[in-house]
């Protein structure tokens, strides 16, 4: 029987009997991917639990080791996110403390203004605090050493805070803008952050990206310039030499619309400063920038690229030294050696750190680190040098640990009787684990030796909020071995006095 033959009732009733088959198979199959959704999100909960259950195991045991391993502890519970910390200026010297000004910022939520804040702190010297002092704190509090001393209400989230090493009451900001922010902290208002309230007016304003530059920045030590990168796949540089003296005297004018969003001031008027230089060789955005130690005209860049590159002024705006490949994964931060001007480090979503030395890199775009570091469990997005040391470093990572390096112990598994340090990364000798989020920011004293503030933000872990910490390791730990043996041997007697 042909086709057009076929019965119209027997044809319709072909027709809805595939229909019925087609909706039930459509309905158990949308239920089969709702079910197993549901399994997914399960599982990612139990994760999710697992995790949050290991780090709060990790931070009773590091809790418990306090007295043990810090010479100096403060804890301060913050009400909003810091993605930034700085120390400022020494502002006294006592007998068995030292006061600080303390630059960090506030992430809020968009019910009061995000702020830039300066604060007050108090550091205890070496060998002062009592032990059981400063392990006996409440994670919920505020430390009694940190006080808010101004508020600057920030147009949009402050990013990155970084100051002037020439004039320390200078600091400059990044947000989700394309400008970068120059604030004289001393001669700025003190504001009340409430809903509604008109942002700070910047001193100065710094134009040149064509896109947002987020994080990206960095101080000249030796010169007022300033570097930033971004979104736009540039590093820029400005000079603020000619501003510097007049910035607490001129007064800014601020057009309300900043791309930014929220509660925010866009100063588009005077004073604003254009760039310097604009410098192109990154394929993506530029996520940190350093300047050499000892030069104005030179620096370097890294990126979601993958790249490191080496800039100088003198030659040009192309890269003087490019390496393509210098992570397996995006680039989140680097710092230049203020003790060795050949090193630089690099850190990266890949969780390792790199160290480079800039004489083995060539213009090719091929350089291999002499050294990598690998004890983070999660993305670096923070390393810094320390002053007190030429061969020590930090890095933080958002796996809540704040690592403490030496490249000169690397190949040094053994301690002093011989034996082999287990499962020790090489050239790691601290984990400061007080944080149970992502450590996003952390910056060495430059005038308490050895004394690091840190800043973790807590959304993930605990909804909301974050922790400053100022912290000291114990010096038995990173003093010379001789030294510390003998120190050590002069308590024998009373040791041994002691066990019997």
């Amino acid at each position: 029987m042909h086709e057009k033959d076929v019965p119209i009732c027997m044809d319709r009733d072909w027709f809805e009997e595939r229909e019925k088959f087609r909706e039930s198979f459509v309905l158990k199959t949308i239920a089969e991917i709702e079910t197993e959704m549901k399994e997914k999100e399960k599982e990612k909960e139990k994760e999710k639990e697992k995790e949050k259950e290991r780090v709060e195991e990790r931070y009773t045991q590091w809790k418990s080791l306090v007295p043990v391993l810090y010479d100096w502890l403060a804890n301060h519970n913050l009400v909003w996110p810091s993605l930034s910390c700085r120390w400022g200026p020494q502002l006294e010297q006592a007998t068995y403390k030292n006061r600080h000004r303390l630059y960090l910022s506030e992430q809020t939520d968009g019910s009061v203004p995000n702020t830039l804040v300066i604060a007050n702190c108090e550091v205890v010297k070496p060998r002062v605090a009592a032990a059981e002092h400063i392990s006996q704190f409440n994670e919920e509090s505020r430390s009694p050493f940190v006080k808010k001393f101004k508020t600057i209400l920030h147009p949009g989230e402050v990013n990155r805070i970084r100051e002037f090493p020439q004039k320390s009451h200078l600091v400059a900001t990044h947000t989700d803008s394309p400008e970068v922010f120059i604030w004289d902290v001393e001669a700025q208002p003190n504001r009340n952050a409430v809903l509604g309230a008109a942002t700070s007016r910047p001193d100065l304003v710094l134009t040149g990206h064509k896109d947002n530059a987020e994080f990206a920045l960095a101080m000249c030590p030796s010169e007022p310039f300033v570097l930033s990168g971004g979104k736009d796949k540039c590093v820029v540089l400005w000079s603020v030499h000619d501003h510097i003296s007049t910035l607490a005297v001129e007064e800014p004018t601020v057009k309300q619309g900043s791309k930014s969003g929220g509660n925010t001031a866009k100063a588009t008027e005077n004073p604003t400063i254009g760039p310097r230089g604009i410098y192109q060789g990154h394929t993506d955005t530029v996520e940190d920038v350093q300047f050499c130690p000892s030069s104005a005209q030179e620096f370097c860049s890294v990126g979601d690229d993958s790249r490191l590159i080496l800039w100088d002024a003198r030659v040009g705006s192309v890269p003087v030294v490019k390496v393509d490949k210098a992570h397996n994964g995006d680039l989140h931060c680097v710092d230049w050696s203020p003790h060795d001007l050949n090193f630089i480090l690099t850190g990266s979503a890949d969780n390792t750190v790199h160290m480079f030395d800039r004489r083995k890199l060539k213009s090719s775009g091929v350089g291999s680190p002499v050294y990598k570091f690998e004890g983070h469990e999660a993305a670096v997005l923070c390393v810094q040098w320390s002053p007190d040391k030429s061969s020590v470093f930090g890095s933080a990572a958002e796996d809540g640990i704040l690592n403490i390096w030496d490249h000169e112990k690397v190949g040094k598994t053994t301690d002093s009787a011989g034996s082999k340090l287990p499962n020790t990364p090489p050239g790691l000798f601290f984990r400061h684990a007080g944080h149970r989020d992502k450590v996003v920011d952390f910056h060495w004293s430059a005038s308490d030796p050895w004394t690091v503030v840190s800043v973790s933000d807590d959304c993930e872990s605990s909804g909301g909020g974050g922790t400053l910490q100022i912290w000291r390791m114990m010096d038995l730990i990173y003093r010379p071995e001789e030294e510390v043996l003998t120190e050590l041997d002069k308590f024998r007697s009373h040791i041994f006095g002691c066990n019997s």
